[in-house]
């Protein structure tokens, strides 16, 4: 059953644990009622989370119920109408599939893919076109450059290459990364094509301070682009 910590929402989460553990008089202190208000293209819309929610204050007696209510709304009921689009088309997609021989789990790493991130393996199994090769200066700084970034920059980079934040089953040896001369000696941020996993990325020469100030540009401000 969906609980407090099935929520991605770290304020919201944490905002119903102190409803839940608060003592004291919660009714007059947290003045919440058995309803929602919801924003939908600016409005504001208040949804009964029970009949005749609004007239219903949360006390101490009934907070577990209202909290297990609203859960279930933000996860299940306010994603219904979305829900059921999704999986009618998904269904006429996959319906003859042989999706019911995965477990949850591997289903989970067919569609998403691995959360792991082996940038060894991925620099070991790139591919390289026009001038550069993996001994060019602007190349071996891109790997200095990807190997010492964080791991957010490190998922960013990868969403404006590929699209994805996560490697493919197998993992990141596995995924077809290439990286382009994008002309000869230039001041231009990279660019990328998403659809072909491909790093369009100018010569920087040795200069390693502006490699990492114009890919980390790129990855922080901007999309890929080419086919989109």
């Amino acid at each position: 059953s969906l609980g407090v910590e099935d929520l991605f929402d770290e304020e919201l989460k944490n905002g119903l644990h102190q409803l839940l553990t608060y003592d004291g008089d919660v009714e007059n202190v947290f003045c919440l009622n058995f309803c929602v208000t919801w924003t939908v293209l600016g409005e504001e819309i208040e949804i009964n989370l029970q009949p005749d929610g609004s007239e219903i204050p949360v006390t101490s007696d009934n907070r577990e119920e209202y909290v297990r209510l609203y859960v279930k709304w933000m996860l299940v009921d306010s994603v219904q109408k979305q829900w059921d689009a999704f999986e009618k088309g998904f269904w006429r997609v996959m319906g003859n599939s042989s999706l019911f021989l995965f477990r949850p789990d591997e289903l989970e790493l067919l569609v998403v893919g691995s959360p792991d991130l082996d940038f060894d393996a991925l620099e070991q199994h790139t591919t390289y076109e026009g001038t550069y090769d993996k001994d060019t200066d602007c190349v071996v700084n891109f790997w200095l450059f990807v190997k010492s970034a964080d791991r957010e920059t490190q998922i960013k980079l990868l969403k404006f290459v590929t699209g994805t934040g996560s490697a493919p089953i197998g993992g990141l040896s596995e995924l077809s990364f290439v990286i382009q001369s994008a002309g000869g000696k230039s001041d231009h941020l990279p660019t990328s094509h998403t659809c072909f996993n491909t790093l369009l990325l100018p010569d920087y020469g040795k200069d390693y301070e502006k490699l990492s100030d114009r890919l980390g540009r790129a990855i922080l401000e901007c999309e890929g682009f080419g086919l989109q």
